[in-house]
């Protein structure tokens, strides 16, 4: 096995590509509303490209824990990437947060990080935390009452995931076997 294909080096470099995600996703959203438009947007298309890539890497590592989830999660993610973009260059009929679609991900990611053997189940919980919290911006009204504090649970989910994957990435031998288990599964 080709360092590239370990599932720890993808698991590395997802967390990397995460971070990418988070500061300048960060970025976008802080310097959005200070005038630095073409700033602020060049960010959010640098977000999305790191979002797009986090998404790949995690449905190859979760595709042994159940492939079929890992792919609907991995479509939610898409719509997100999609819809935050086309709201970005207002072509979007009617605003919907592409936090939503990111919530529906999260939870999916949550579940299989709790049904994979290669990754604490403690980061599965805080991820579905993540992800009904990000489901709440589908009332707009609900996230302006609970704000700032309603960000805090996709922070410390995502942060977790993020922080485990670069420091620790996988369990190598775990995620062999669950990918062993599943290709059985295919076979039989």
């Amino acid at each position: 096995m080709s360092a590239e294909s370990s599932p720890l080096f993808r698991a590395r470099v997802a967390g990397i590509f995460y971070v990418l995600n988070i500061v300048t996703g960060a970025f976008a959203a802080v310097y959005g509303g200070r005038g630095l438009i073409a700033l602020s947007d060049t960010a959010e298309l640098i977000a999305t490209f790191c979002y797009i890539v986090v998404t790949l890497l995690f449905y190859g590592l979760f595709k042994p824990v159940n492939r079929g989830l890992s792919l609907v999660a991995a479509f939610f993610s898409f719509v997100g990437c999609a819809v935050g973009v086309l709201n970005l260059f207002h072509l979007v009929p009617y605003f919907i947060d592409n936090l939503v679609f990111f919530g529906i991900y999260c939870l999916f990611l949550g579940y299989l990080i709790l049904r994979s053997t290669f990754l604490p189940r403690t980061i599965g919980v805080l991820m579905m935390l993540a992800g009904l919290a990000w489901l709440t911006f589908l009332s707009p009204p609900l996230v302006r009452s609970l704000s700032p504090w309603i960000f805090l649970p996709g922070l410390i989910g995502e942060g977790s995931l993020t922080v485990w994957l670069i420091v620790a990435g996988v369990n190598v031998q775990r995620w062999n076997e669950q990918a062993g288990t599943a290709e059985l599964a295919l076979r039989g």
